[in-house]
């Protein structure tokens, strides 16, 4: 998929914060969640993800998601990561 397209797909479902990033190698992050839905084509370079025990890395052409609070940590391939990714944060409750 093109990032053009993949930016296309963020915006109609949701994902109101749409960038692209860059992120040299830097040491491993601990453990945290986000407070919004992540979802992320890779475009060069990679980054592995680790989630209830499980570790995946992600490279140009993958696909990546994260649900809003799920703890997870990141490691960032050493030639670094950029990626197109979109935030999108959850409706609150309703009363």
């Amino acid at each position: 998929m093109e990032a053009a397209e993949f930016e296309a797909t963020l915006h109609r479902d949701g994902f109101s914060e749409v960038a692209t990033k860059s992120v040299p190698h830097a040491p491993p992050t601990p453990e945290h969640a986000h407070p919004f839905d992540v979802r992320a084509l890779v475009l060069d370079g990679e980054i592995t993800l680790s989630a209830d025990g499980q570790s995946r890395t992600y490279r140009a052409g993958d696909v990546f998601v994260m649900e809003s609070g799920r703890p997870h940590a990141e490691a960032i391939g050493r030639d670094g990561v950029r990626y197109v990714v979109g935030r999108r944060h959850p409706a609150p409750p309703s009363s």
